[in-house]
């Protein structure tokens, strides 16, 4: 068991201990499931308030925040310091020490220093594993693929032939990595192509074959990436799939082939980017999240979730909606549309009195025809 002193901990977050308790810290947990030895996290309001029912006897709270008779360790990003707290009691899944006897390894492999590799992993011909790297059970590690160094890839990873991956790149269950793009064509113009060029679906459709496009190019990952479970991204058509330094993608999410991802970008689950698209540094994605193929985004542009992203848009834009506009514009439709409802209410409000007027005037009509 992982045990700290108040002092230690707040030299680890960068907090101000303001009371020293005499307390041994075993554990973190929200306020109203701590006991005496843990540190009970109040981030927010009702954290804070469940405070004055806690059995812990010290928390981590917001700069500013005192509590009487109570020990408190206060910093000034408490996401960031709970961040360092998590670290701190975290315990990595057990790995065996070199290579499992059951794992097969070709013989042309190379294996770096200090690598693990673990049950039923296949690590295919010419494949180069880094140094420290540790590859879980259950993985497979294609022909002349090329691992960096101090890599985790969680059990049932699956990494395609020439797929590069960097240093420090942690992979989560079942990430799939350069498997064939959705990349098809047919004989003669079908009804997507007719759709795109005239806005409509013209002429006849008939059965057609559809012939699959092969991918030759691969996919490269950066260094200090984070894949989430279950994620795809695609290798590419001829040019390589690349996702940038220090991306970090959440679960379920599509990556389609030829997409060129920055540095620094946040992509949260069940985002589909499709093919060709280029995305710029530090870019935010938020779930559900789609995007067309062949578009750019560009660098620190935030997509909100489930926004429908049909086109382009320059770098810092904040992009909202389906089909997605800039923010200002969507808030001025949402304007627009509550205009419209008081309007249409109004209208229904009067509208007896309007048809009243329209009939005064219809018999008025009738009438000067008669006596004409």
């Amino acid at each position: 068991m992982k045990t700290f002193t108040l002092e230690q901990i707040a030299q680890i977050t960068g907090g101000m201990l303001t009371k020293a308790a005499d307390v041994a810290i075993t554990n973190i947990a929200p306020p109203m499931l701590a006991d005496e030895n843990t540190l009970a996290l109040a981030l927010g309001e009702e954290e804070i308030t469940n405070l004055s029912s806690t059995k812990a006897k010290a928390a981590l709270v917001p700069l500013g925040v005192n509590i009487d008779g109570f020990t408190t360790i206060e910093v000034e990003r408490p996401r960031l310091a709970m961040m360092k707290l998590i670290s701190m009691f975290y315990e990595e899944p057990r790995v065996n020490s070199g290579i499992h006897p059951s794992a097969v390894v070709a013989s042309t492999a190379k294996i770096g220093q200090n690598v693990s590799i673990g049950q039923n992993v296949v690590i295919a011909e010419n494949a180069v594993i880094g140094d420290n790297t540790k590859i879980l059970a259950n993985c497979y590690i294609g022909n002349d693929a090329v691992i960096g160094s101090d890599c985790f890839f969680h059990p049932g990873v699956n990494v395609g032939d020439r797929v590069k991956v960097g240093n420090k790149v942690i992979l989560n269950h079942g990430v799939s990595l350069g498997a064939d793009g959705f990349s098809f064509v047919t004989e003669n113009p079908n009804n997507i192509e007719q759709a795109r060029k005239d806005g409509e679906i013209k002429e006849q459709v008939t059965e057609q074959v559809i012939f699959k496009i092969p991918s030759i190019g691969s996919v490269v990952i950066g260094n200090n990436v984070e894949i989430g479970a279950n994620s795809c991204i695609d290798r590419g058509t001829i040019e390589n799939t690349v996702i940038g330094d220090n991306t970090k993608i959440d679960d379920l999410v599509m990556v389609g082939h030829n997409c060129r991802i920055g540095k620094g970008c946040m992509i949260v689950s069940q985002v589909g980017i499709a093919g060709s698209c280029v995305i710029g540094d530090r870019v935010v994605i938020a779930g559900q999240a789609g995007l067309a193929d062949h578009i750019s985004i560009g660098d620190d542009t935030i997509i909100a979730a489930q926004a429908g992203v049909t086109k382009s848009f320059p770098a810092k834009s904040i992009v909202v909606g389906a089909p997605a506009v800039p923010r200002k514009e969507f808030i001025k439709q949402l304007k627009i549309m509550k205009d419209a409802g008081e309007l249409i209410a109004k209208f229904k409000k009067y509208e007896p009195l309007l048809k009243s007027f329209e009939d005064g005037v219809n018999d008025g009509v009738n009438e000067g025809e008669a006596k004409a």
